[in-house]
């Protein structure tokens, strides 16, 4: 039994991997020609962290990837509220994107210019790029919050 059991996760590991390489977050619907320029703070061990940069990648966006073992200095130089803290944490053009947030949305928020200081996916919901995991996805909302930390939701994912 617990060689089956053990065949088992590794299967399971191996078609979220697969998965994962195939996004359904990776078509683009949003278009943005502004700068694509963005630097992402991760935790050199985080796997996910990877992941997101590689959708990002698969956005054109240009991304360099700054791995530090300060993610929270990190947090704090960007006023994340503690709340709405994630696993990484990313720069472009003024706004702070923290965590599993879709490129889609990105490319939203600076299109539109909106007057806050970013977005997150707090936490690490099952399903948000980068956190593909087969066909389970957990319902999440992007969060917008401003440097007084005000929040709001700037997009819910509930059918996706």
């Amino acid at each position: 039994m617990k060689k089956f059991v053990t065949f088992l996760i590794l299967t399971m590991s191996f078609s979220t991997l697969l998965y994962a390489e195939n996004s359904g977050w990776d078509m683009s619907k949003e278009n943005y020609a502004g700068t694509k320029e963005i630097t992402v703070y991760s935790d050199p061990n985080c796997g996910c962290c990877s992941k997101w940069v590689a959708h990002l990648e698969k956005h054109d966006f240009d991304v360099t990837d700054i791995k530090t073992g300060a993610i929270g200095m990190i947090k704090g130089k960007y006023n994340v509220p503690p709340a709405l803290t994630s696993c990484h944490t990313a720069i472009i053009d003024g706004y702070v994107i923290e965590g599993h947030v879709p490129a889609d949305d990105i490319k939203r928020l600076l299109n539109s210019r909106s007057d806050i200081r970013g977005l997150s996916v707090p936490q690490m919901p099952v399903g948000t790029p980068g956190m593909e995991m087969g066909d389970r996805k957990d319902h999440f909302e992007v969060i917008s919050f401003t440097d007084d930390s005000e929040i709001a939701v700037f997009q819910k994912y509930t059918d996706y």
